[in-house]
């Protein structure tokens, strides 16, 4: 298949969340993901958490985007790639952010101990912990609302300053003869 067809699949399926955080390299992240299990009763579905630092995010458009996560458990590195648009993620807490100077952070695959550490950075963020919000049509009438009644706002302003300097004028007038 071409490229093209692949890409107007994607977008005709729902598979494409609507809310992703905003994921970068050095991100802390809490991965919440779906985890079904055989059971004596039949199939039973559990959420596991994966905690740990994105340490890349994959290229890819549309539903083959990827971002890597690394955590040390019991002395030993595990790592597990995550689709970004897979149904079995039920959401990504963004923890903290650490201040990185490049997009794939490999390296810290050989580091251990407190050379495994990376300098915080503060968040300017509006969203933190990776609570995003969804844009419909319902928060950008709002928007557009808003910015409506600031404009009317500012013209009625400027017309009242308009009248007082005519009232102005008019006194300094009827002051000079």
């Amino acid at each position: 298949m071409s490229q093209a067809t692949i890409q107007h699949v994607q977008k005709q399926s729902n598979s494409l969340k609507s809310i992703i955080p905003p994921i970068a390299t050095g991100n802390r992240v809490r991965v919440h993901q779906k985890i079904m299990e055989t059971t004596k009763d039949g199939m039973k579905e559990r959420i596991q958490t994966f905690e740990g630092l994105v340490i890349a995010l994959n290229s890819g458009s549309g539903t083959d985007k990827t971002f890597t996560v690394r955590k040390i458990s019991y002395g030993v590195g595990v790592e597990k790639i995550f689709p970004l648009h897979s149904k079995n993620i039920a959401k990504v807490e963004i923890l903290g952010h650490s201040k990185v100077g490049r997009a794939k952070l490999y390296f810290m695959r050989e580091r251990t101990g407190k050379s495994a550490r990376l300098k915080e950075a503060t968040l300017k963020l509006e969203v933190m912990n990776g609570q995003a919000q969804e844009v419909t049509d319902e928060l950008i009438e709002e928007a557009v609302e808003a910015a409506k009644k600031a404009e009317d706002l500012h013209e009625e302003k400027a017309a009242l300053e308009q009248e007082v300097k005519e009232e102005v004028k008019t006194e300094e007038d009827r002051d000079k003869e």
